[in-house]
């Protein structure tokens, strides 16, 4: 006796109800998370707020925020949410409703205690493999953040650096320890 596993689409994905859990998608499997917690919702706020009003003062492109779908691979699917996203302005002209179908320029994880190095590997090694130019590891417990980009360079800042942005964030500077409180 054999059995099948149905593999779900990114518009199977969408019309899934919201509620208890947040959901991605990975080669048509559905990954189901649990609500992040206080220090997580905080800590996404806290660099999210100065980077999107930095992205917008200087019509840089559009920051979105956590829950924001990206359609990474087609046939299966593979959509991923970050906490926080960066698209260049000439990578994107106008949102429309539904996931997107282009990688983030920056992706930004918020790294909770409950996730295994492992994973974090994993799910940074997507992002930079689907065109990700850089990836941002937040990471509250030890805070501190962990820079990746494309080009295989790693950074670890500490609360007494500073975070900048490059890749279309030329000029966003923000105190590391800022991200935290």
């Amino acid at each position: 006796m054999s059995t099948t596993t149905h593999l779900m689409t990114a518009e199977e994905l969408i019309r899934l109800p919201r509620g208890q859990y947040r959901y991605e998608l990975v080669k048509g499997e559905l990954l189901t998370m649990s609500p992040s917690d206080a220090q997580h919702g905080a800590v996404t706020v806290y660099l999210s707020a100065p980077l999107a009003t930095f992205v917008k003062a200087n019509k840089l492109g559009i920051v979105f925020g956590a829950e924001t779908g990206f359609i990474l691979e087609r046939n299966p699917d593979t959509v991923l949410a970050p906490d926080i996203s960066f698209i260049r302005k000439d990578r994107i002209k106008t949102i429309s409703s539904g996931y997107l179908e282009i990688p983030p320029d920056l992706a930004v994880e918020v790294i909770s205690p409950s996730e295994s190095k492992l994973k974090v590997e994993k799910k940074t090694a997507q992002w930079l493999e689907f065109g990700a130019e850089a990836v941002w590891l937040v990471y509250p417990k030890t805070r501190t953040v962990e820079v990746r980009n494309s080009s295989g360079r790693k950074m670890l800042l500490t609360e007494r650096e500073e975070l900048t942005g490059r890749n279309g964030l030329v000029g966003f500077s923000i105190s590391v320890k800022d991200i935290f409180s």
